[in-house]
């Protein structure tokens, strides 16, 4: 598919999809955002690739949303457009999805980067919700999201001041997995991508949905739910040769069966 404001590639079964605003700092703008998670749902549906990477540049992952599209629209106008609706689609992704960030993660940005499984950051990302500032709040899951990554405090001092962290701070808070040199930031995703890829790809998904469940269910029916995952799981053909690899002292070969 041909797009506007993203690229895409694919490296062996990592599928790399990277915001291309450059201009604007990566700016979120509703095509933006379309173009992105139509081209993430069609990866999820490509069974040659097994983990998604979002990027941006060095110098802004996605510096916040298009001010520009808001200015003049009224409260109605947005409601009724309900521009957040694309963003549910991210989280319905079976596969996991790596974020690369570095530079500017703001507002949508750092909403963006939330809906991603594993995050790698720059010592260079400052990572925030500055809608504070434009007398507004964010709309795409931030109170939410961060809420639940750092506990209600922190993102309260975050969303009221609207000042960023770095990525040293977010690394402590539990917001992202790994910091490391500007300059390796994208190998390093890349490389936890294709370590990811090289999982057993339905174990990789029910994990997935599994970790979701913790975040929004009592523990009793959590477990419930991890149980069942497991139990289907021994069924697969990958659980077979995972465990036949095992006993025989090689690496596995998953197909996702």
């Amino acid at each position: 598919m041909s797009y506007q404001y993203i690229k895409v590639s694919v490296d062996e079964a990592v599928g790399i999809i990277t915001l291309n605003r450059p201009d604007v700092l990566n700016a979120l703008n509703l095509q933006v955002v379309d173009e992105l998670v139509a081209e993430m749902e069609r990866m999820d549906r490509d069974d040659s690739i097994r983990t998604i990477l979002l990027t941006g540049n060095e110098k802004a992952f996605a510096a916040g949303a298009d001010i520009t599209e808001m200015a003049d629209e009224s409260a109605i106008a947005i409601m009724l457009k309900d521009q957040f609706a694309v963003w549910d689609r991210i989280a319905r992704i079976s596969k996991p999805i790596v974020a690369a960030v570095s530079g500017f993660v703001l507002g949508g940005g750092c909403e963006l980067m939330m809906n991603c499984d594993l995050i790698v950051a720059s010592e260079t990302a400052r990572i925030g919700q500055p809608e504070i500032k434009l007398g507004i709040m964010p709309g795409a899951g931030g109170t939410q999201r961060l809420t639940k990554a750092v506990g209600k405090h922190r993102a309260m001092e975050m969303l009221m001041t609207g000042e960023p962290i770095t990525a040293e701070e977010a690394l402590r808070y539990g917001l992202v997995n790994k910091v490391v040199p500007v300059e390796v930031y994208f190998e390093e995703a890349v490389k936890l991508a294709k370590q990811l890829a090289g999982q057993a790809p339905l174990a990789v998904r029910m994990i997935k949905q599994a970790v979701f469940k913790a975040q929004d269910l009592p523990l009793e029916e959590g477990l419930h739910y991890e149980r069942n995952c497991f139990y289907l799981l021994m069924a697969s053909e990958d659980r077979k040769e995972g465990i036949q690899a095992f006993l025989e002292k090689r690496k596995p070969t998953f197909k996702g069966h």
